[in-house]
């Protein structure tokens, strides 16, 4: 197997695993936990929660897409070609699985609105309040952990790339925070640690010389390494970025499988469709490409679409190995 092949057997893995992970969580987005373990959802199924049919992937999926296809075509990490295409999925419905726009975080709303009407700074559009921390950066965050871990460029300069990249939707203290340690979990994952190995080699030091201790102090119950131990009860799904993480992670540590992993994240109900995404990106890295049921994979919209722009994608990480990247950050402004 050539080193290209490598690079993309990697990334597929946790692409598919993530958008897999969406679509099957789609149908029951905002349903309560109590339904979901009496209906546990075991097939993928159309529907339900929006008007989409089986194996339709949400804004979660999309807005991944349309990162790594802003790399592939940049060759680079370019913010406001990134921005660009968020508008093209928003306004022109490309980067969707059937054509249409269903689901747009009101935070991400609003920063689209501000880049394209308002002509602001990529990094200045995402929202800055307290209130500005659903995980709608966490949840578009993959293609920038591959990016950056194939990169040879130092720690403080991948903590400026995840906060500028964060920044374009999200851009308080606490949803960079949640960005940086799932990349630093996915770069232990992809440097073939355990899952449990990966977790308790976050450090909770390294954290505080970035945010602030109470920013920190929000991530508590996984810098604190407490989180496989808690009980389900205890574990918040919600769209808030810190209980997303929270969630993600949980599940990871405590399911065996791809299939169990999803199924439970699933289950966990509310912001189900971004928990088993992230979940499933994780996941996908750990199990394989081949892990993912292929009776899930076979309905899931355009997947051949997908893994055109993951090649591409992985030509570039390719291309650029063992280089240190120029990130453009110019404003240029465009006509939809």
């Amino acid at each position: 197997m050539n080193e290209n092949q490598d690079v993309i057997n990697i990334v597929e893995s946790g692409v598919l695993g993530f958008v897999v992970g969406d679509a099957f969580g789609v149908p029951v987005e905002f349903t309560i936990r109590s339904q979901r373990k009496r209906d546990l959802l075991t097939e993928m199924i159309g529907n339900g929660s929006h008007p989409v049919p089986e194996g339709t992937w949400s804004d979660d999926s999309s807005m991944t897409i349309a990162t790594l296809d802003s790399i592939r075509e940049c060759e680079n990490i370019n913010y406001d070609d990134i921005m660009s295409k968020y508008c093209d999925w928003v306004f022109n419905k490309k980067y969707t699985a059937t054509d249409e726009v269903f689901d747009v975080g009101s935070t991400t709303g609003y920063a689209v609105d501000n880049y394209y009407k308002n002509k602001m700074h990529p990094v200045d559009c995402g929202g800055k309040d307290e209130m500005s921390n659903g995980n709608g950066s966490l949840m578009r965050m993959l293609p920038i952990a591959y990016y950056l871990h194939f990169s040879n460029i130092d720690y403080s300069t991948k903590v400026d790339i995840v906060t500028n990249y964060s920044s374009l939707t999200h851009g308080h203290e606490v949803s960079i925070l949640g960005c940086l340690i799932y990349n630093d979990y996915m770069n232990n994952l992809l440097n073939g640690m355990s899952k449990e190995d990966a977790y308790y080699d976050l450090d909770i030091e390294r954290y505080r010389l970035h945010f602030s201790e109470e920013t920190v102090e929000k991530y508590r119950r996984i810098l604190k390494h407490e989180l496989k131990e808690l009980d389900e009860d205890s574990i918040k799904s919600t769209g808030y970025v810190v209980d997303t993480l929270e969630a993600s992670m949980w599940t990871l540590l405590n399911t065996n499988s791809y299939e169990e992993a999803i199924v439970e994240a699933v289950s966990l109900g509310d912001d189900t469709d971004t928990v088993a995404a992230i979940t499933g990106s994780m996941a996908g890295t750990i199990y394989g490409v081949n892990s993912i049921p292929e009776r899930w994979l076979s309905k899931v919209r355009k997947v051949d679409y997908i893994k055109n722009i993951v090649t591409g994608f992985c030509d570039v990480i390719n291309k650029n190995n063992s280089k240190v990247y120029g990130f453009i950050n110019k404003p240029e402004f465009f006509d939809l």
